[in-house]
Order: C-alpha cells, then sequence, then structure tokens
C-alpha cells in the first residue's frame, strides 16, 4: 500500500473529458522506453490491472482472516462493512487522480505534482520500504501452508530455502517482462479464487445461525468492539494503489485505472465479507476462536473428510506467491518513477522489456536478506515488529495521495464547475483520508514510531539526491 516520471498522455477522447488533465512539467520524462516496444512487454488491459488490484489486496491473510476476528463475536462483520465503505472511498480517489495524471507511480506521482519533491520522495520512500518487507513477510508466511503440502519447515535451513524460492520465482517472471507479470497475476487471481468462492458461496448452503456465535463476545461495547476487530481489519485493503502505481503500463490509464481500482477492489471485498460469513456460519463458534486453519475447517465441516487442509493449503500457496508477483512490480514501479525524476538513484530507473529491473533486482534482494535474517538469527519478533511498521509506510502515501486529491478540489485546478460533483468527490475524499488516518492508528504507538525512524532515514537519502539534482543543475547551466 509514487512516481513521476512519464509524459503527458495524449487528450482523452470525447467521452473521457469530464476530468481536464493538470499540465505536466516540461522535463517529465517519457511513459515509455525502447523497451516497452519488446514482445516482453504489454501494456495491461482493464481484466489484467483489476486482477493486479484484487490479486495484490487479497493475499494470504484471508486464509487466517475469520478466526483472528472470531474472538470479537459477529460484530466484527458489522466493521467489516464500515471498512468495505472506506477502502472504496480510496479506490475511488486512486480513479480520479489517475484520470488527471496517468503516469507510473501513482502516489508518488500525485504528491509530488501537488507538493513538491520532498512530498513525492516521501511517498515513494515510503511506498518502496512496504514493498520489500511485506514480500519477506509473505515468503514467510507461504512457508507455513507450503508445509502443510511438504516438510519444508522442520528445520531453519529448510525453511529459509522455501522462502527464498518463493521470493525469486515471482521476481523471474518480473525479469521476463510485463508481459509475463501480467499472465501469472491472471493465472494466479483465478486460481486462488476458485477455492476461495467455493467457501464464499457455497458455504452459504450448509449456513447455520446458530454457529454464528454472540453479535459481541469482546467485553467491551458495541462501538469499542468495532474499534478493536477494525483494528485486526484495516490492513486487508491494503493494494487498493496497485493499478494507479502501474498506470504507465495500463491501456487507456485515463479511463482504466479508476475502473480497475474500483472493480478490483469491490471483488476483493465481496470475496472477504462472503467468505468470513460462510466461514462463521458452518464453523462453530467456540471451534473457530481457536482454529489455526479456519478455512480448512469450513471445508471438512461442508463436505467431510480431511482433504480440506491440503486444499486451502494450495490455494494459500498460489495466493501468495501471485500476490508477490505484483507486489514485486510496484515495488520496483515507484522508485523507477522516482529516479527518473532524480529523487532516486539513477539505477533504478532502468527499464528492460517494461519492467525496472534494477527496482526489482534490489528489492528481492533486500527482501532475501530480510527472510534470511529472520529464520537465521531466530528473531521473529523482530520480523514481526517491521511487519507492523510496513502497515504505517504504506499509508503516509494513501494520506499524501487524499490529501492531493484536497488540494485540487479546494483550488480548483482541473476541476469542472459541477457543484454537485465537488460535493461528492469532497465527501469521497474525506471517507478516504480518515481510512488512511484509521489505518495509521491501527498500527499502534510502536509501529508508528519506527516508522517515523525510517522516513526520517530517507531523509538523509533525500538530501544527497537533490544536493546532486542542484550541482548537476549548476554544472549544465551556462551562466
Amino acid at each position: 500500500m509514487h512516481s513521476t516520471g512519464t509524459a503527458p498522455q495524449p487528450a482523452p477522447a470525447p467521452s473521457e473529458t469530464r476530468v481536464v488533465p493538470v499540465e505536466v512539467p516540461h522535463d517529465a520524462p517519457p511513459v515509455a522506453d525502447s523497451s516497452s516496444t519488446s514482445k516482453h512487454a504489454r501494456s495491461f488491459g482493464l481484466p489484467v490491472a483489476t486482477a493486479l488490484v484484487m490479486g495484490n489486496i487479497i493475499g494470504g491473510g484471508i486464509f487466517m482472516l475469520p478466526a483472528s476476528i472470531a474472538p470479537f463475536g459477529t460484530v466484527s462483520l458489522v466493521a467489516f462493512a464500515v471498512l468495505t465503505v472506506a477502502a472504496i472511498a480510496l479506490a475511488l480517489v486512486f480513479g480520479r487522480l489517475a484520470a488527471r495524471d496517468p503516469r507510473t507511480g501513482g502516489p508518488y506521482v500525485y504528491a509530488r505534482e501537488a507538493f513538491g519533491d520532498f512530498a513525492g520522495f516521501l511517498s515513494a520512500w515510503s511506498y518502496w520500504i512496504t514493498g520489500w518487507v511485506s514480500n519477506a513477510a509473505l515468503a514467510v508466511a507461504a512457508v507455513g501452508y507450503l508445509d502443510v503440502l511438504m516438510p519444508v519447515g522442520g528445520h531453519h535451513w529448510s525453511a529459509c530455502l522455501a522462502a527464498l524460492t518463493l521470493l525469486w520465482l515471482p521476481a523471474v517472471a518480473n525479469f521476463a517482462g510485463t508481459r509475463y507479470v501480467g499472465a501469472v497475476q491472471l493465472v494466479s487471481t483465478v486460481l486462488k479464487f476458485v477455492p476461495l468462492l467455493l467457501v464464499a458461496v457455497g458455504g452459504l448452503f450448509f449456513f447455520d445461525p446458530a454457529r454464528m456465535g454472540p453479535f459481541n463476545s469482546s467485553g467491551h461495547g458495541a462501538v469499542g468492539a468495532v474499534s478493536a476487530s477494525a483494528a485486526l481489519l484495516l490492513f486487508s485493503y491494503l493494494g487498493v494503489e496497485s493499478a494507479a502505481v502501474s498506470a504507465g503500463e495500463v491501456k487507456n490509464a485515463r479511463r482504466n485505472v479508476g475502473r480497475a481500482t474500483v472493480i478490483g477492489t469491490t471483488g476483493a471485498a465481496l470475496v472477504y465479507l462472503l467468505g468470513t460469513l460462510s466461514v462463521f456460519g458452518t464453523v462453530p463458534h467456540e471451534r473457530l476462536v481457536h482454529s489455526t486453519a479456519p478455512f480448512s475447517d469450513a471445508v471438512n465441516a461442508m463436505f467431510g473428510g480431511g482433504w480440506g487442509g491440503s486444499a486451502v493449503a494450495v490455494a494459500a500457496v498460489v495466493s501468495m506467491t501471485g500476490c508477490l508477483n505484483g507486489w514485486t512490480l510496484l515495488s520496483a514501479q515507484t522508485p523507477y518513477a522516482a529516479a527518473k525524476d532524480g529523487l532516486f538513484p539513477a539505477a533504478f530507473a532502468r527499464r528492460r522489456r517494461g519492467v525496472p529491473t534494477f527496482g526489482v533486482a534490489v528489492t528481492v534482494v533486500l527482501a532475501s536478506l530480510l527472510t534470511a535474517y529472520n529464520y537465521l538469527s531466530g528473531s521473529g519478533k523482530v520480523f514481526e515488529v517491521l511487519v507492523l511498521v510496513t502497515t504505517f509506510t504504506a499509508t503516509v502515501p494513501y494520506l499524501l495521495a487524499t490529501a492531493a486529491q484536497l488540494f485540487h478540489l479546494v483550488s480548483g485546478r482541473g476541476e469542472s464547475v459541477n457543484r454537485a460533483r465537488l460535493i461528492r468527490d469532497g465527501v469521497i475524499t474525506a471517507v478516504a483520508a480518515a481510512f488512511s488516518l484509521w489505518l495509521m492508528a491501527g498500527a499502534g504507538y510502536a509501529a508508528v514510531y519506527q516508522g517515523v525512524l525510517f522516513l526520517f532515514a530517507g531523509v538523509l537519502v533525500y538530501a544527497v539526491m537533490a544536493a546532486r539534482r542542484q550541482r548537476d543543475a549548476a554544472a549544465t547551466d551556462p551562466a
């Protein structure tokens, strides 16, 4: 849950002229390079862009989500509904911003265009940290499901090797070009939705309200229970920005990025809500609270037998591999765009077959080092803290993007004079901003504190890059 670095897109067709694009700086680099003409580089259509959003939102967390919120009772479903509305509001904001400025980098582009280089850099830096730390977390989580299918978790070295393999396979797909990234993302998204929909839809036929347990079993008031369960659910929607970050690779980005973002977020929300509701209604509450594999328990309750655990394990590994595939690309896209503007080292601007290969390499190497450190040093607690930090770092770009939209609405830049539309966009932006702040609060004091340290470390990098830009500008100035 960032980059400016592309020339303005062609003027939209008459049917798309409801938003007037802002002027893009004359020195903005082109969207595509010569590599993008390769047969391995291919623009994403609406289906693949939607799959990118859904695949990145729905990772492996859904497979443990019902058990995580079961102790709060069915009141947690109310929190889920509230958060879904907020996440869709954020998706609509990204769609509006992408229609105005459809360049690769998403939130980075929006922050830099509205508030300047420093805000853009903070957005890119935060998003990049989120990407490679989250990838390490996904790989470690995937090993737990892989161990159900084959014994890989018995020793630290075997588990580490399995996690590193899961990290590098999606990286190889990225190195092969956007054509393969899109194919892997589409296939993995379809495959993981088969078992999820089996539970989400099939579970409704085996639904028994008596199994759902009390409405509020948290020991707090209704409002407190909603807030407490929301703290666990808040992070389920990280990834709504996926299509916006890769806007430069999306066909007809002004139109399709917004559509893919809203459709993908809505689709993910339906899977989340139906899946959780079905598990609540098929697995007895007292058992669900202590379940380590709630979807497996739901499948076994629905059809009997012990094959549910293996089926869900396969779905989880496929889900996380697809998630790693998409996040590896997104983690490289943001520094690529920032590098094109001179805010990240120039090496991050290298692209081959439509993919920022240097950024992919750095992302997977850092994620691999963190993964190896987690396994070989036994520092699981440190690793968990770092994962919580990424929750904070992911929301920094979200908040800056919603602030950029608010800036455009108040200043009237590029907006129509339709008062009703302005009011509607203002309400949506306010909800999205509240959602972003809620995400930050949900990360916890310790995560916010350490996340700020990560941001301040980035300030030092920005100082070096800004000094280099000023020096190079002075060297080329004939005066």
